[in-house]
């Protein structure tokens, strides 16, 4: 609590009335268990963003092989091209995994009683830090992903070879690494436009779903507060000239994006409605605000 900056004196719906701590938050003794344990993940993604934004493809290579099929050296120089990326891709889809859990362990810290969610927010200053930099992962993770048209050119040709080689009997190394089901599930992921988004939307619905004693209100007021956090501190020149970084403003416009997606998702009004407790119109004209190469991609997003 010793960070809370308390930053709205007047009464208005729906805002909460604290500033949240992005930038310096440390965990307290009630929060270090869950904190480490989501930290372990965290620790990663940045190691998994510099490898998608070095991601090559293969495509020169595929296409030398499909446009000659009987020659042999083109096969496998394609093929060796490939099974080094797919397993790269396979490290980025079981870290989703790992992200999952951990949005998963977040939301239930930061929804359970006694507290209500923004008290949970207000008191658990890093783990709803946590929350942030797991949704301005995701986004950046998506907004790379988009650029790479090579993965899944990559990843089909890779299964329609796996399947050729099937039928010739032909076993297979890399099978063992990502065997078919493996496989099946990577297809699901990378075939989304925005997977990491989409694993979290299902991981949140899926919190909801399997914790019935748990009001959803508890679930969409954590994502609502966060939005409106997000959006006041955006908004206000006397707060956001508090942060240490820029950098931290798009922090804060790739949370507030990530946190409406997620209770669009979850709420069954969805967050475009007008009971919808979070102000879209402001959040919106809070990011037309901004210069227009930061928010084009997160713009598109709401849309």
């Amino acid at each position: 609590m010793g960070n809370l900056l308390k930053v709205l004196t007047r009464d208005i719906e729906n805002y909460p009335h604290f500033f949240l701590d992005f930038e310096n938050a440390q965990p307290t003794e009630g929060e270090r268990e869950v904190w480490n344990q989501v930290n372990s993940v965290l620790q990663d993604s940045e190691n998994i963003l510099t490898g998608l934004q070095a991601y090559k493809g293969a495509g020169q290579e595929i296409r030398d092989a499909i446009q000659n099929p009987s020659d042999f050296t083109l096969q496998e120089r394609a093929w060796n091209s490939v099974c080094p990326l797919v397993i790269k891709l396979k490290k980025f889809y079981s870290f989703s995994l790992r992200l999952e859990e951990a949005l998963q362990n977040l939301l239930e810290c930061l929804t359970c009683a006694p507290f209500t969610p923004t008290q949970h927010l207000e008191r658990e200053q890093a783990l709803a830090k946590q929350f942030a930099e797991i949704l301005h992962f995701t986004l950046r993770f998506d907004e790379l992903k988009m650029r790479i048209p090579a993965i899944q050119n990559d990843f089909s040709y890779y299964r329609r070879t796996i399947s050729r080689n099937r039928i010739n009997n032909m076993n297979l190394d890399i099978e063992r690494e990502v065997n078919n089901e493996m496989a099946n599930r990577m297809s699901l992921f990378y075939a989304e436009a925005t997977p990491m988004l989409k694993t979290l939307s299902n991981a949140t619905t899926n919190f909801v779903t399997e914790n019935k004693t748990l009001p959803l209100e508890n679930t969409t007021d954590c994502l609502s507060t966060m939005a409106s956090v997000c959006k006041v501190m955006l908004e206000t020149p006397e707060y956001s000239s508090r942060f240490s970084s820029e950098d931290t403003l798009l922090f804060c416009m790739r949370v507030m994006v990530g946190v409406i997606i997620l209770y669009d998702h979850v709420h069954p009004n969805g967050a475009f409605n007008k009971s919808s407790k979070i102000d879209m119109k402001g959040c919106i004209k809070v990011l037309k605000d901004q210069p227009a190469d930061n928010v084009e991609g997160l713009l598109n997003a709401l849309n």
